[in-house]
């Protein structure tokens, strides 16, 4: 069993989880996912690793409250148990494998959005470690839901925060900013996007028109995160990859994403029926 050792909710939908997990924690990279089974007939759940403590055996979860099973996930409190978590599971970040020289050559630019947040917080804390040049962009609609302000500020040298009502931050979209820093001279050798797929197309398209190399995360697309399900299928220059085995990040001018965002609603109906019919299990929380 899998205790929890705290949880506080980041904005009324997302929930972050501190999860006693000791082996998942020894082994876990940035760019890396576990599996959530809240009880011994739950969903599987995919959830990208979104801080993890070797020393201290734990791992962080954020989940956002979109269907029942999230729903279930974030109605544990502290002290309960998950029945399972499995991982780590997917590759690690490209740069984990980068020889020291190369890598102190790179300077990072990530572009988080929404709850996507969570994961680039792993891998910006990784390279700040290691003496790498990072800046952030955090985006969201609006100054209420965004999270990990204060965590990521401690982890990269300069962060940026966008909101598309402007109440908070630079007014606009992630890609309007990007586009407007490295106007302003801001020299970078590597863009990282992690968020919703529309978000990420798009700043795939800025980044080219840049000539700026980026890499982004398909996780959203997984389900079971073992690549039997095959709904993480997605075409990657041309050919069939599997997010979960062979992601979840990818070269983002290889992705095809109107193919992966047809994909990635292929169970909306599915989803909308259990949420109608659920009741919370486990009888804990709202």
């Amino acid at each position: 069993m899998y205790q929890i050792l705290s949880k506080d909710m980041l904005t009324p939908t997302i929930c972050r989880m501190k999860v006693e997990a000791p082996r998942l924690a020894a082994a876990a990279q940035p760019g890396q996912f576990l599996i959530v089974r809240a009880d011994e007939k739950g969903e599987r759940i995919p959830l990208t690793i979104s801080d993890f403590d070797a020393k201290r055996g734990t791992v962080t979860i954020v989940t956002q409250k979109i269907g029942a099973s999230s729903s279930d996930i974030i109605a544990y409190e502290p002290g309960e148990a998950f029945n399972d978590v499995v991982g780590p599971l997917g590759l690690p970040s490209d740069f984990t494998e980068m020889d020291a020289e190369k890598l102190s050559a790179m300077r990072y630019i990530f572009i988080a959005g929404g709850v996507g947040t969570a994961p680039v917080y792993p891998q910006a804390k990784w390279l700040h470690e290691h003496g790498v040049a990072v800046d952030v962009i955090i985006g969201a609609k609006t100054k209420d839901l965004l999270i990990y302000k204060d965590e990521m500020a401690s982890v990269c040298d300069n962060l940026f925060i966008c909101t598309d009502d402007g109440s908070e931050g630079f007014h606009g979209m992630v890609t309007a900013l990007l586009e407007k820093l490295v106007a302003e001279g801001h020299n970078y050798t590597q863009a990282v996007a992690i968020g919703p797929m529309i978000m990420m197309k798009f700043t795939t398209l800025t980044a080219k028109k840049l000539g700026l190399p980026i890499i982004v995360s398909l996780n959203t697309l997984m389900v079971d995160g073992t690549g039997m399900c095959g709904a993480c299928r997605v075409s990657v220059g041309g050919k069939t990859r599997f997010a979960c085995v062979e992601g979840p990040e990818f070269d983002g001018y290889l992705v095809d994403f109107d193919e992966a965002m047809r994909r990635q609603g292929q169970y909306k109906a599915e989803e909308a029926e259990a949420n109608e019919k659920h009741v919370c299990k486990i009888g804990r929380g709202k």
